[in-house]
């Protein structure tokens, strides 16, 4: 996988997808090369029969992702026209984060801030260590938070909280995000990789077209009803019941074994 970058990092193990972000001299502040790198990867992950699960972490125990690489603004963003180049990028490899075939966690350490918050919500699931540090700053740099990223926000949180977020620019820990919904296991430091990849070992040990079709299908719940393609959702389904690996799954119960699940 040619990333053109050392600053993300990929690898697989026993069907989980391992995703870096490796800046931790900026607290893993997400730069240009890095946002392309990304879509790379998830497109490559999506594609490889061996990945049933992705992780997203940081590298370092500083953390998960502090947002986009400041540094970078005055010569990459520094005007409407450079911001859309650069949103091209970024958009990229957004989209590979909403529509990626694969069960999605985040494992946060540390700050998760802004752009890197924004990258955490895309997850299915979240864990993050007590102190962990959460907001989205946007309000202190006069930026305008893209559409998208407030859905998700929204989608989690409720609009209570995401007005408080928002316009307060507030940090806030670990517990509190937990409170409002926006992460789902708080782990203590020590114990958080080992956490994280039995959960990840779990996801990877069911069946991957259940799987599938249950995160298609809420992603559909999700959108306004009129544009909702119910069709297509009982097309995924019953796919499901036609599947070898539904076969199995019954076969196993029978015979009270683990089931062997291929995703066909």
């Amino acid at each position: 996988m040619d990333l053109k970058t050392t600053k993300m990092l990929a690898s697989v193990e026993n069907g989980i997808g391992w995703i870096t972000f490796n800046q931790p001299e900026k607290r893993n502040a997400i730069s240009l090369s890095m946002w392309a790198a990304l879509g790379t990867i998830l497109e490559n992950f999506d594609q490889d029969p061996e990945v049933r699960v992705v992780v997203m972490k940081g590298a370092g125990d500083q953390a998960f992702v502090s947002g986009a690489d400041i540094s970078e603004f005055e010569a990459q963003r520094s005007n409407a026209r450079q911001r859309a180049e650069y949103g091209e990028v970024a958009a990229a490899a957004n989209r590979g984060l909403a529509s990626i075939d694969k069960p999605l966690i985040a494992m946060i350490q540390g700050y998760c801030i802004g752009g890197g918050l924004a990258t955490a919500l895309s997850a299915d699931v979240r864990f993050a260590t007590p102190d962990s540090t959460f907001g989205i700053p946007a309000a202190r740099l006069g930026l305008g938070y893209e559409m998208s990223g407030l859905r998700a926000l929204l989608s989690l949180v409720g609009p209570s909280h995401a007005r408080d977020i928002m316009i307060s620019a507030r940090y806030f820990k670990a517990a509190e995000a937990l409170q409002m919904g926006l992460i789902n296991f708080v782990v203590e430091p020590e114990a958080l990789a080992f956490e994280v990849t039995r959960y990840a070992q779990t996801i990877a040990g069911n069946a991957p077209m259940t799987i599938r079709a249950a995160r298609r299908t809420l992603r559909e719940l999700q959108k306004p009803e009129q544009q909702q393609n119910p069709i297509e959702i009982q097309r995924i389904i019953d796919e499901c019941f036609d599947s070898r690996d539904y076969r199995e799954g019954r076969l196993a119960f029978r015979e009270k074994r683990t089931p062997k699940f291929e995703g066909r």
